[in-house]
C-alpha cells in the first residue's frame, strides 16, 4: 500500500524544497504528498501538480489534528518562533507531536539541530532538545534529522564584513561543515520517502569543516576582496551587532552561535546527507562561486 507523505511549514524555502524533492528527485507520486501550511493560497502552484494541500496552524491543536488525519508520515519542519521568554515553539511542537499521535501517524520526522543537549550555548536548543525528547515519548516510529548549519546563513554576516573588510567574531578555532539548503531538503526527502520504519537520527552537514578564518580565505579567493577575521569577546560582539540595529535577543542568539562554534560543538563531518539524496553535496566554494556577486555587492 502506499504512503502518505506530510510535510509541515510546506510554504518556506524548506518545506518547498523538500517537496519538490519528493516529487522530481524520488517520483513519490503527487497525489501521495500532502502541503500543509497556515496560508494554503501560497501553494496553489504544488496544488497544480497535484499535491494535497491542508490548513494547518501550530498554535491550533483542532487544525494539527485534521491535517494528520490518514498520514503515514509525518516531517515536522521546526518553526520560526523563537521567543526566547515563554517558550512557544517548544509548545507549538509538542502540540503538533500530541496531534500526531492522536490523529494516529505511524512515522515521525523532525528538523532539529546538532548537539542540542541542555549544555549547548544555543540560546533556543532547548526547543530542539524538547521536540526530540516529546517525539520519543510519544511512542511513534522517529526519523530525527540534526541540520546543521546551512551555507546560505552566511549571508547574514558576509555581505557587510566583506564590504568592510572585516569580519568580527568570535568563534575562536571552532570549525562548521556548512551544509547546502537544497542538499539538506533532498536529505530529508529521501529519510521521508524511505520505506523503513526503524527509529533513526541522522546529524546533515556539508563535506567539510573549515575555521573562520579558512571560510575568509576561501571568501577572498572567489571575491578577489580581502577579508580580514578579527576575534572579539561574545560580550563585545553583541554590542557590535546591537548597533548595527539588531534586537538584543537576536543579536544573543547570533552570539550564542559563535560560542556553540568555539566549543566544537558544530564541527562533525558526516555522509548523512549523501546517503540520504543519492547525491554529491555542495561544497562551500561552490556556494560562494555560484553567489559571488550577491555577496560582494
Amino acid at each position: 500500500m502506499s504512503k502518505t507523505l506530510l510535510v509541515t511549514g510546506a510554504s518556506g524555502q524548506l518545506g518547498r524544497s523538500v517537496i519538490n524533492h519528493l516529487l522530481d528527485t524520488f517520483k513519490v507520486p503527487a497525489p501521495q504528498i500532502i502541503a500543509a501550511t497556515r496560508t494554503p493560497a501560497n501553494l496553489a502552484d504544488l496544488a497544480a501538480r497535484g499535491v494535497v494541500v491542508r490548513a494547518a496552524d501550530f498554535n491550533d491543536r483542532t487544525s494539527l489534528e485534521n491535517a494528520f488525519q490518514g498520514v503515514d508520515r509525518v516531517l515536522i519542519i521546526s518553526t520560526s518562533e523563537m521567543d526566547l521568554k515563554d517558550g512557544r515553539r517548544l509548545k507549538q511542537h509538542e502540540t503538533a507531536v500530541a496531534a500526531a499521535k492522536k490523529a494516529a501517524v505511524g512515522h515521525l520526522l523532525y528538523t532539529s539541530m546538532p548537539n542540542p543537549e541542555p549544555v549547548s550555548p544555543v540560546l533556543f536548543a532547548n526547543d530542539h532538545y524538547g521536540t526530540e525528547q516529546a517525539i520519543k515519548a510519544s511512542g511513534i516510529a522517529y526519523t530525527i534529522f540534526r541540520n546543521g548549519w546551512y551555507q546560505e546563513n552566511l549571508f547574514m554576516a558576509l555581505p557587510q564584513a566583506i564590504a568592510s573588510g572585516h569580519w568580527y567574531t568570535s568563534a575562536g578555532e571552532g570549525r562548521i561543515a556548512h551544509g547546502a539548503r537544497d542538499d539538506m531538503a533532498a536529505a530529508i526527502a529521501g529519510g521521508l520517502a524511505a520505506v523503513s520504519n526503524e527509529s533513526m537520527t541522522y546529524t546533515l552537514t556539508g563535506p567539510h569543516a573549515y575555521t573562520t578564518a579558512e571560510v575568509a580565505a576561501l571568501v577572498s579567493e572567489v571575491t578577489g576582496k580581502p577579508l580580514d577575521v578579527v576575534q572579539v569577546s561574545d560580550e563585545a560582539l553583541t554590542e557590535g551587532v546591537k548597533a548595527a540595529g539588531i534586537p538584543e535577543d537576536f543579536a544573543r542568539i547570533i552570539v550564542s552561535f559563535d560560542a556553540n562554534t568555539r566549543a566544537g560543538r558544530i564541527a562533525m563531518v558526516t555522509d548523512a546527507v549523501e546517503t540520504l539524496s543519492g547525491r554529491k553535496s555542495k561544497t562551500l566554494k561552490q556556494f560562494l562561486e555560484a553567489n559571488k556577486v550577491a555577496l560582494a555587492g
